[in-house]
C-alpha cells in the first residue's frame, strides 16, 4: 500500500512538472482528485530542491554551514510562498475571481515544486563554479544568476497555470510573486544565506 502510494505521488509529480496546466485543470474541472499523497509529494520534491541546493550555499563555511544552510534556505523559501499565499486567494476573489482555494493551491504547489526541481539542476553550477573560484563577491553573484533564472522560470509556469485556469484574467495574479521575491529577499538576508566564509573554506582546504 505504502509502496503504491509512493509509487502514483512520483508519476503525478511527473505529470505535473511535464504539463502543469493540464495537471492543475484537471483538478480544477473536477476531471481528477488527486490524493493527499499527491500534494505532499508535491511538496516534498520542493522540499528536497531548496534543501539540497541550499547546503551547495553553505560550502565556504564547512559542515555545520552546509547543513544549516540547507535548512535555512527551504526554511526562507517556504515562509516565502507561504505568507503571501493567502492574499493572493482574498485579493484574486476581491477582483472577480472565481477560483477556489484548493486550485489556487495547487498552482502555487505545482509551481514550487517546479521551481525545486530547477533547483536540483543548478546544483553543479554552484558547486563547481563555488569550489573553483571561493571568492565571496564571485559566489554571490553565481547564486543571484541561478535565483533569477529560477525565479524567472516560474514566474513563467504560474503565469501559464493561472491564465489556463481562468483564461479571462490572463497572467494577472503574478503581482503575487512580487511579495513572494521581497519576502524571500528578506528572508535569506536575515537568516545569512549570503553570507560566505572564503576564510574557513581555505583553511578546511588546506587540512
Amino acid at each position: 500500500m505504502w509502496h503504491t502510494t509512493v509509487r502514483t505521488g512520483i508519476a503525478q509529480v511527473g505529470r505535473a512538472l511535464r504539463e502543469p496546466e493540464e495537471f492543475a485543470l484537471r483538478w480544477n474541472r473536477g476531471e481528477e482528485q488527486y490524493s493527499l499523497g499527491v500534494w505532499a509529494a508535491l511538496m516534498i520534491t520542493a522540499i528536497v530542491g531548496t534543501t539540497t541546493y541550499g547546503m551547495t550555499m553553505g560550502l565556504l563555511g564547512g559542515p555545520e554551514r552546509v547543513l544549516t544552510a540547507g535548512l535555512s534556505c527551504t526554511l526562507a523559501a517556504g515562509l516565502a510562498w507561504s505568507i503571501p499565499l493567502p492574499a493572493l486567494y482574498i485579493l484574486n476573489s476581491l477582483s472577480g475571481s472565481k477560483l477556489p482555494a484548493s486550485s489556487t493551491l495547487l498552482a502555487a504547489l505545482v509551481t514550487t515544486s517546479w521551481g525545486g526541481l530547477a533547483m536540483i539542476a543548478s546544483i553543479p553550477i554552484n558547486w563547481f563554479f563555488t569550489v573553483a573560484i571561493p571568492h565571496g563577491g564571485f559566489v554571490w553573484l553565481i547564486n543571484a544568476v541561478v535565483f533569477a533564472g529560477v525565479g524567472v522560470s516560474m514566474s513563467d509556469v504560474f503565469g501559464r497555470v493561472m491564465a489556463a485556469l481562468e483564461p479571462s484574467r490572463g497572467r494577472l495574479p503574478l503581482w503575487w510573486l512580487a511579495l513572494v521575491g521581497i519576502i524571500g529577499l528578506e528572508l535569506f538576508y536575515f537568516l545569512g544565506l549570503f553570507r560566505f566564509d572564503v576564510a574557513q573554506f581555505r583553511t578546511i582546504a588546506a587540512i
